[in-house]
């Protein structure tokens, strides 16, 4: 009888071993959504696929889409997503956070590049944690430092013309908070929206001929198209931004955070989802710790001021050579 219960023992011990074995090697289909190429999106997702590859090496398969600054197509691929049933979205800005969200309720949905997830999903008293198959990582930087940056590089100025897409509903909570701080130090704001790249130049120029300073959120569709703002603004108009690489294309300073690590962040959390160690309806939205003042060398020379101390040069890349 020892005999036959030591055997058994041992069989159940292979099998729980076995069985451990194969939840390691199980393998997970993440579906994508960007909202629109531009370099701090871009590099969210790449942090996201790095962190996967390093927490879950072999067994992550990414299907990455763009939707090129299109809701409509965010709407599509989620659906898409859903319809192939993979067992993880990762939504890549605003847009496609609300495209997931409205494709599923039971698949886990994870956001990034995302400012305010409470104004993103119509949440009113948002506490931090979304409470169903959302969470991810926020990449508000803080907009009272963002408002006080304007007023240490220009506290002579009196007018600012806060530019953004009406489209971004992130991008209006963010104009809407800087202009209340920076009225509080006596400046005069005036919102300027366009509503998408078409009209985008118009309204720049008259934002550009009225007003002495120009701030530009986290705004995607101005992330996509920083040519049009910097031939308008070069050398006549100073233009903060909400993050590097709108600043990198045609601003003089931001207070940004560094989108790899949002993104790696972001890998993280859906490692432990797709684990089960996590569960996402209880995973708080997780926000950067670190924000970096930088400026635009070339930007600033071409307007013949000097950054105050403690701001860091933007390095920009030059394109490859053909």
């Amino acid at each position: 009888m020892k005999k036959i219960l030591a055997i058994a023992l041992a069989l159940v011990m292979v099998l729980a071993l076995g069985a451990t074995a194969f939840a390691g090697d199980e393998t997970y289909t993440v579906g994508i959504c960007q909202l629109v190429p531009h370099v701090a999106l871009d590099a969210a997702t790449e942090g996201f696929q790095d962190a996967l590859n390093e927490l879950l090496p072999g067994q992550v398969e990414f299907d990455y889409q763009n939707a090129a600054n299109d809701p409509a197509t965010c709407s599509t691929i989620a659906n898409a997503f859903v319809s192939e049933g993979v067992d993880l979205i990762m939504a890549n800005a605003t847009p496609a956070l609300q495209a997931a969200a409205a494709a599923t309720a039971d698949i886990p949905i994870l956001g990034t590049s995302v400012t305010e997830y409470g104004v993103a999903l119509g949440i009113e008293d948002f506490s931090g944690t979304v409470g169903n198959n959302i969470s991810g990582t926020s990449d508000l930087a803080p907009l009272d430092q963002q408002a006080a940056m304007i007023q240490e590089w220009y506290p002579d100025a009196e007018t600012v013309g806060l530019l953004y897409c009406s489209n971004e509903a992130n991008s209006q909570y963010q104009v809407d908070t800087v202009q209340g701080y920076l009225e509080e130090m006596g400046y005069i704001c005036t919102q300027y929206a366009f509503s998408d790249s078409n009209d985008m130049a118009a309204v720049c120029q008259t934002a550009a001929d009225e007003s002495d300073v120009i701030y530009i959120p986290t705004d995607n569709t101005a992330a996509s198209n920083t040519g049009i703002v910097d031939n308008i603004c070069r050398g006549k108009v100073p233009v903060f931004c909400g993050e590097e690489g709108i600043c990198a294309g045609c601003g003089v300073a931001t207070l940004s955070i560094s989108y790899y690590d949002l993104g790696y962040a972001t890998g993280k959390m859906a490692a432990s989802i797709l684990t089960g160690e996590a569960d996402v309806s209880e995973t708080p939205i997780g926000y950067a710790e670190t924000f970096t003042p930088k400026y635009n060398e070339a930007i600033c020379a071409d307007l013949g001021i000097d950054p105050p101390e403690g701001y860091e040069a933007i390095v920009i890349e030059e394109p490859a050579a053909e």
